[in-house]
């Protein structure tokens, strides 16, 4: 049952993470593709920054309910046959950051994951998503860096998670994924370092 577990979590994580409402709605809506447009990244913020927030919107409730759907499926599944929830919620977090990244169905090449990692923390406990959420609306406010606010935030995220007595390896599997994040936010990093980077509005592209 255990081996099932895994699996089954992986691959769907895996598979659901990897299909991308950014791709389809610039093609389906715009007749183009977001990866040719703007950053060229299949995620909420290049896709707001190009076709502006009205179908943003679907997009990012999108992106937050195709993690956070297995991630509770398997939650679930792991705590009622081994009572390890946070270790299916996080373990199924991970490989939906990797199917949102490296996608089957678009050759490999997909978004950053914040919004995936971020749902899932709402999975693990609530406090750990508030937390984090809070957190990067706050940063963002203030610095109107959205690959800045969300690294920081995410970063929270194992910290919470060991201040409410999570177990080592949810946690650490946690840090992994955000680390994973941070790391697909390097061409950001570099942009911030050389003061080209783009700020975040909420109200127009």
């Amino acid at each position: 049952m255990e081996f099932l577990l895994f699996w089954g979590a992986a691959f769907t994580g895996y598979l659901v993470s990897g299909i991308n409402p950014a791709i389809i709605l610039s093609k389906v809506i715009y007749g183009r593709d977001i990866r040719d447009l703007g950053s060229h990244n299949p995620g909420f913020t290049n896709f707001k920054r190009v076709f502006g927030m009205r179908w943003a919107i679907v997009v990012m409730i999108t992106d937050l309910l195709k993690s956070a759907l297995p991630a509770l499926l398997f939650g679930y599944l792991f705590n009622f046959y081994l009572g390890q929830w946070h270790l299916g919620v996080t373990f199924t977090c991970f490989f939906s950051m990797l199917g949102h990244a490296y996608p089957i169905w678009y050759g490999f090449k997909g978004g950053k994951g914040f919004l995936v990692c971020l749902s899932a923390m709402w999975a693990v406990d609530w406090l750990v998503g508030a937390i984090a959420t809070a957190l990067m609306i706050v940063l963002l406010l203030i610095t109107k860096y959205m690959s800045l606010s969300t690294t920081l935030a995410m970063l929270s995220c194992p910290v919470t998670m060991i201040i409410l007595g999570i177990s080592i390896i949810p946690v650490s599997i946690a840090l992994i994924s955000v680390l994973f994040m941070a790391i697909r936010h390097k061409e950001n990093f570099a942009r911030l370092y050389l003061g080209t980077e783009s700020r975040f509005s909420f109200s127009k592209k």
